[in-house]
């Protein structure tokens, strides 16, 4: 959409089989990722309004959240699935293992301003930080919570404060 305008830009995506859960640009805003019920993620060129590749596979259940690194080399998607999982945002290869540590599906993932480190909420009612490179959950403190029922917005600031 024209933000400007509230016009439609080209036609709507398809490719999901399901209702798409969430998307989110590349920062050089060329690429789209996307995530579905249909437990998986797609990346769209924004210009040509076209799948990359094919689906990203290995979530078991609904994708509720996706993020580009800073830097736009690598994409972070959660799932209903309880895992965070890590993918190259050219090959669409997951990198490493899924991130385990959630008790309840994963609503919201971001990486930090830096992309040194990716945040996740859950309905478990935690917050986990993770360290992207070596996929190792931040274990020098206990994971975040809040004492309400689900946690669904993580995002990291500037400021390097995760909220």
């Amino acid at each position: 959409w024209d933000a400007t305008t509230g016009t439609q830009i080209g036609d709507p995506l398809h490719g999901h089989d399901d209702y798409v859960q969430s998307v989110a640009f590349s920062p050089d805003g060329t690429r789209i990722v996307s995530g579905s019920i249909d437990d998986q993620v797609r990346i769209w060129h924004k210009f040509i309004l076209h799948q990359i590749g094919d689906p990203l596979h290995g979530h078991d259940n609904s994708v509720q959240s996706v993020a580009f690194s800073p830097d736009g080399t690598r994409i972070v998607s959660g799932s209903e699935d309880r895992t965070v999982r890590i993918w190259d945002a050219t090959t669409g290869t997951q990198i490493g293992d899924p991130l385990h540590g959630h008790d309840d599906y994963v609503q919201s993932v971001a990486f930090s301003p830096n992309g040194t480190r990716i945040v996740s909420g859950s309905i478990d009612d935690q917050v986990r930080i993770w360290h992207s490179t070596n996929h190792a959950s931040n274990n020098s403190s206990p994971p975040m919570s809040h004492g309400r029922p689900y946690q669904f917005c993580s995002s990291f600031h500037s400021d390097s404060l995760c909220r």
